[in-house]
């Protein structure tokens, strides 16, 4: 069923961009997808725009004639400040003053557990518990998890903050064991958000039915997302092949694992 008429989808050229291309595009006549390098396979339905998040007026341009924005662009990892800065603090900036000044009135923001990083397994956390980053790159996702809540009391554009622990085809390590947000799930969450009847604001935990249940996501309940696959078909073999972590290590001890012992990034190589 179409939803919408069009809808915007950032960092299309990522490896969750690319599945949220497939799995979304029939809830809108066009999708228009975007990223910071040339976009490959475009489709029928697809409009293919190059992009820099942090060129304001760039922006301003690409979110004109959207109903809802699916925003996914940005830095991906802990890098230097100025990277952070400017893709990540600055360009969701821009995506929610395009959403306000262009009419867009729902948007669906990849934040990330390194938001809520530094907080430990066993503290069973939910939406409400307070942020605790654990890398610049956690930082600006607890920034615009707080302009988007502006934007939805001051403006009335909702939206989902979608805290992505760990989503790739499979469990990449015994981390991923209660981390693992298959790519069906992430897409799952995505849908539910774009079409529920009422969204507000709220905060998403993006993980599937894993056996470990280390965050209650049961405030995001309103979505109607119910995850369909689990880490443990992948956990004999995972745990076969890797040896018992420490306890003690700062990776296992916190959710945000081996984000959790970084150093600063503007001090690598130095």
């Amino acid at each position: 069923m179409t939803h919408f008429n069009r809808i915007l989808i950032t960092g299309a050229a990522g490896r969750l961009g690319i599945e949220l291309r497939k799995g979304l595009a029939h809830l809108a006549t066009h999708v228009r997808i975007s990223d910071r390098v040339e976009l490959a396979d475009v489709q029928p339905n697809e409009e293919a725009v190059v992009c820099e998040l942090g060129d304001y007026e760039a922006v301003m341009v690409l979110t004109k004639d959207v109903d809802a924005i699916v925003h996914f662009g940005g830095a991906p990892l802990e890098v230097e400040f100025e990277t952070i800065l400017d893709s990540n603090i600055r360009g969701s900036y821009h995506i929610y003053e395009g959403a306000r000044k262009n009419g867009a009135k729902r948007v669906i923001y990849a934040s990330s557990v390194h938001a809520i990083g530094y907080h430990e397994m066993e503290a069973h956390i939910d939406a409400d518990s307070p942020v605790r980053p654990d890398s610049l790159y956690g930082v600006s996702k607890n920034f615009v998890e707080n302009l988007s809540r502006l934007y939805w009391d001051k403006f009335g554009i909702e939206s989902l903050c979608l805290r992505i622990f760990s989503s790739f085809p499979e469990p990449a390590d015994r981390r991923m064991l209660w981390s693992w947000l298959s790519f069906a799930d992430c897409v799952q969450y995505v849908e539910r958000a774009l079409v529920a009847p009422r969204l507000g604001h709220t905060i998403g935990h993006g993980l599937s039915d894993n056996r470990l249940k280390v965050v209650d996501d049961s405030k995001a309940g309103h979505i109607g997302f119910h995850p369909k696959d689990s880490a443990e078909p992948f956990r004999d073999a995972m745990e076969a092949k890797t040896d018992a972590p420490d306890p003690n290590a700062a990776s296992v001890k916190y959710i945000g694992g081996w984000f959790c012992e970084l150093g600063h990034p503007d001090d690598e190589g130095k």
